[in-house]
Order: C-alpha cells, then sequence, then structure tokens
C-alpha cells in the first residue's frame, strides 16, 4: 500500500535528511546568489535520476513521471535563499558564512522537497501523473524569484494544474500541519521616503524646515492614514521601520530619510493606500516647509489558497498524519512570492 510504503521511506531516510539539512544550514547564501544550493541540489537530483531544467540563474525545475503522466500535473515548491543575519547560535551547523543565517527556514524548505523528491521517485510506478520539482531563489527580495521562474517558464510544459508550497512555522509543535482555504497571507510594499529641507543650527530652528521635526509627524499620520480610511474588518499594517538623519546634537540635518513596509489583504484596497499614502505625506511635508521623494515598490500580491486543492491536500493530512495533527491556520500578514 502507498501509504505504508511513504511512510516507511521517509522514516528510513529521515536521519540522512536531517543531514542535509544541517549542510544546507551551514552554507546559506543570500538572494539571487543561491550558486552553491543549485548545485547541490542539482547534485542530489542527478543522484536520483530526476531530470530538471536551471532557470532563472540558480533556479531549479525536476519533473518526475508516474503512471499515465498527462493524467495530473501538480507542481512542489521550495524557496532556497537565505538572511543577511550574523547566526548567533551556538550549534554544529551553524552558519559559516559571517552576516548570513538561515533564519526563515529556507534550509527546511529545500530538504523537505529534496526528500518528497526521493520518495516520489522510488515510488512512482504507484502512482499517476506528474510531479514539477520548483527549486526557487530569491524569495525574500522583492520583485521574487517565483516571478523569474515563471517568467523563465517554470510552469509550462507541462503545466501543472496546481502548486503546493509550504513554510516552517516555528509556533506550531513539531509533528503538526497547518492549512488555510482562501487567503493566508499579505501583500507586502515597501516604502522609501526622503524628506529635505533647509538645514541649519538647532538654536535657531525658526530658520530652518526642521526635516527631523516632519519626519516625526509622518509617522503618525501615516498611521492615522490607514486606520482611518481602511475596513476595519479588513487585516492591514504598515510599519516606519527606519529614520535616518544627522549627525550631532546641535545640527538640523537637511535630510531625513525613512522606510517601512505596507501590508494588505484586500488587493483594491492596497493600491487606495498607496494613493492615499502618497497624498497625505506630500502634503504634510509641504505644509511644513520641506520636500519629499517618496517611492513605493509594489511586492508580492496576496497568498489565495485554492480551496478544493487545499481541502484535498488537507484531507490527505487527516489520513496520513491523524485529524489530531492537523489544524486550521490563521491568516498571517507575512508575505510569500508563492501569491504570483
Amino acid at each position: 500500500m502507498l501509504e505504508s510504503r511513504i511512510k516507511a521511506l521517509a522514516k528510513q531516510y529521515a536521519p540522512e535528511y536531517i543531514a542535509v539539512r544541517s549542510h544546507l544550514h551551514a552554507h546559506p547564501e543570500l538572494s539571487y546568489q543561491e550558486f552553491e544550493t543549485s548545485k547541490y541540489v542539482q547534485a542530489r537530483l542527478q543522484e536520483m535520476g530526476i531530470p530538471y531544467q536551471v532557470m532563472a540563474t540558480t533556479g531549479v525545475v525536476g519533473i518526475i513521471e508516474g503512471k499515465d503522466p498527462r493524467s495530473r500535473v501538480l507542481a512542489l515548491r521550495a524557496d532556497m535563499d537565505a538572511l543577511p543575519i550574523e547566526e548567533a547560535n551556538n550549534v554544529s551547523y551553524k552558519s559559516t558564512r559571517p552576516g548570513v543565517m538561515h533564519a526563515c527556514g529556507h534550509d527546511v524548505h529545500t530538504t523537505i522537497l529534496l526528500g518528497a523528491a526521493r520518495i516520489l521517485q522510488e515510488t512512482r510506478s504507484e502512482w499517476s501523473g506528474t510531479i514539477k520539482l520548483l527549486f526557487q531563489p530569491g524569495e525574500e527580495k522583492n520583485p521574487g524569484g517565483a516571478s523569474y521562474m515563471i517568467r523563465d517558464g517554470a510552469l509550462e510544459n507541462p503545466r501543472p494544474q496546481g502548486i503546493i508550497g509550504l513554510h516552517v512555522h516555528p509556533g506550531l509543535d513539531t509533528g503538526k500541519l497547518s492549512f488555510r482555504k482562501g487567503r493566508v497571507m499579505a501583500s507586502a510594499d515597501e516604502i522609501y521616503i526622503t524628506i529635505r529641507g533647509k538645514g541649519g543650527h538647532a538654536a535657531s530652528p525658526n530658520l530652518t524646515a526642521d526635516t527631523v521635526l516632519i519626519a516625526s509627524h509622518l509617522v503618525v499620520s501615516l498611521q492615522q492614514v490607514i486606520s482611518r480610511n481602511k475596513n476595519p474588518l479588513t487585516p492591514s499594517v504598515l510599519s516606519i521601520c527606519s529614520i535616518q538623519g544627522g549627525h550631532t546634537t546641535n545640527v538640523i540635518p537637511s535630510e531625513v530619510k525613512m522606510m517601512g513596509t505596507f501590508r494588505a489583504m484586500d488587493e483594491a484596497w492596497r493600491f487606495r493606500a498607496h494613493e492615499l499614502i502618497r497624498r497625505n505625506a506630500e502634503g504634510l511635508v509641504h505644509s511644513m516647509g520641506g520636500e519629499i521623494d517618496l517611492h513605493i515598490d509594489v511586492g508580492y500580491p496576496t497568498v489565495d489558497n485554492d480551496p478544493e486543492l487545499t481541502a484535498e491536500a488537507w484531507d490527505l493530512a487527516d489520513v496520513y498524519m491523524g485529524k489530531e495533527q492537523v489544524q486550521e491556520t490563521e491568516m498571517r500578514m507575512g508575505a510569500e512570492d508563492f501569491g504570483y
């Protein structure tokens, strides 16, 4: 029986793939720089006898054909990039690269897909259809590696009827899975603001356009723009995460830079909010004697899980893991280029 065979193979290969994860964790690479990771994935697929193509420079697309390959095509996706973070953990598999760490679990995602690929390859005579394996670069950096993979044809020849992705969750107990039908993750846009004005001595603020004061007002004002204009029943958040300006205690700077992120669960509100942010920021800064450059880098769309495919995966998880191990996940304001 396929179910018992899959479980047996998963148990048999678990130690090997724990070691794979440790290797990947110790050798992280930043977005669009996953050259060694890509070569590692390619080598593992070659060992398994799985044909593959390289796309989007470091992306890898493998294909496993079961019985009657044209009956159904599904894709499984994992992201491979790490983050520019210094690892402080003292573990045997600690990052060997200063300032780079797999802090978002993409080493685990890549390992899971490699393990799934091996089991699917070994059982391909027992299931029908075709599985595409999508090892994707650059999930952490706009415009997202998924967009480049799609551009290069990762979803063609053959075109999958559905794509399944996952994300590890530290708040979920080991051995549990969670699903959500429909909208599950937010859109993500980056906001970059530069405020300019006449600088001068702090003792004579009347002779300046105080860019620090303007920036302070703008932080508060933008929060009001979001909270007073959005539907209270629709999640949305704007966070200004960096303000930089000035270098001394007694000089009002001529320039202050701000940046942050805007997240939304509704695409129509998302783009209306962009216009409100621009209008409010420009009006406030000009009214206080400053000038402004504002750029919104449009990022990932919302993630909307197909209800039927999600229900199918959920039912299978109930069978394989037991209903007590499977639960519904909450909507999250995090973002994923899986939304493409």
